[in-house]
């Protein structure tokens, strides 16, 4: 036992020294709440892990530094591993989930992250962002833990007991009303807004407008490589003039047009549509990838030709079979005529000249 003289008394503790090549080392425990028989069991166990060649000093120094290794550290060494083995979209979605979604648990050490911390977050997310958003995350965490099991950074994987959410198959179609409150919504020339409006407009994917790079966009169409499309094939959008007056509002400086960081584009979905919820006050859930269906639902109302719809969408099941070994046609004309036909009924509805709760008036037979 050590005795020590302080101002505010004696401190009494137990003390385990020994001596190796590296010096003398101690441990200690407080003589409160621990009997003299506690602490020679205490002090046999450190004595037994000396006996098989263990060293409790090492042991302790390495229990520390996994203490101290945080999520967030670990995930500055994960990422630039992982974006070499994925292609550049897939990198912007994994970031995107790792980095924005799970924010708050960045500051947790990496072994005190249990299955019910996990589920917790999801359960947020899948609340504020929808259940396939919070699939997608959980998959993202999937992988980055079986990464760091083969590192040994940790034993186990709490992601393994976490419930997988059954996402719902979405029918969301937004109706004209609930169009004109997001047009009007957008209004100013923020990253977001702009993504959002062209999301409306041209029925693309919010990942491939976010990342969307200069070297993309061509006088009168956006030209998206196969490596930056969801089935790998290259898509071409034709430009109307809302769709280039849109574009014409950013700046050419760096390589994407949209985001603050150099390297992955634009990363401000969850609070730019939080802020656009509250900003339109429609009551019934919605997503980004909504508009995407609101697009092929009101094109095929307006009475474009389906394969066309298709087209538009970069859809490869109207390429199935035969017709997708002779037809490689890719009805750019009538892509275009059909962008600009919903473009303006698009501006109809913005203008208070369609309401109603379908995206286009029911015509008469």
């Amino acid at each position: 036992m050590r005795l020590r003289r302080s101002r505010r008394g004696v401190t009494r503790k137990w003390v385990y020294r020994y001596k190796d090549a590296a010096g003398i080392h101690s441990f200690t425990r407080d003589t409160a709440g621990t009997t003299l028989a506690a602490a020679r069991k205490w002090a046999a166990g450190l004595q037994a892990m000396r006996r098989v060649g263990r060293d409790p000093a090492q042991e302790r120094e390495q229990g520390r530094q996994l203490a101290e290794q945080t999520f967030g550290a670990t995930l500055k060494v994960y990422l630039p591993m992982k974006a070499e083995l994925v292609r550049a979209s897939t990198r912007s979605e994994i970031e995107r989930h790792l980095l924005v979604h799970l924010a708050p648990l960045h500051r947790l050490p990496l072994r005190s992250i249990t299955t019910g911390v996990l589920s917790t977050r999801l359960a947020a997310i899948a609340k504020d962002s929808g259940a396939t958003t919070a699939d997608n995350v959980r998959r993202a965490l999937n992988a980055f833990w079986v990464w760091a099991l083969r590192r040994g950074l940790v034993e186990t994987s709490p992601v393994a007991g976490v419930e997988r959410r059954k996402a719902k198959s979405r029918t969301r179609v937004l109706d004209a009303d609930e169009i004109r409150l997001i047009w009007l919504a957008t209004v100013k020339d923020t990253d977001f807004n702009i993504i959002v409006r062209i999301l409306l407009l041209s029925g693309m994917r919010a990942g491939e407008v976010a990342g969307l790079r200069w070297s993309e966009v061509l006088s009168d169409r956006i030209a998206l490589p196969g490596e930056r499309t969801k089935n790998h094939r290259p898509h071409t959008v034709p430009l109307t003039p809302q769709l280039a007056a849109l574009l014409s509002l950013r700046s050419r400086s760096g390589v994407f047009l949209f985001g603050r960081v150099a390297h992955s584009g634009f990363g401000g979905f969850s609070k730019g549509k939080r802020e656009l919820d509250q900003a339109t006050g429609i009551a019934k859930p919605w997503v980004l990838h909504d508009l995407r269906r609101t697009f092929a639902t009101g094109l095929n109302e307006l009475g474009i030709a389906p394969h066309v719809v298709e087209a538009a969408l970069n859809h490869a099941s109207f390429r199935a079979g035969v017709a997708g070994v002779y037809n490689l046609a890719g009805y750019e004309g009538a892509v275009r005529h059909a962008l600009a036909t919903w473009e303006t009924h698009v501006l109809e509805i913005a203008e208070g000249r369609v309401t109603g709760d379908r995206v286009v008036p029911l015509r008469r037979a």
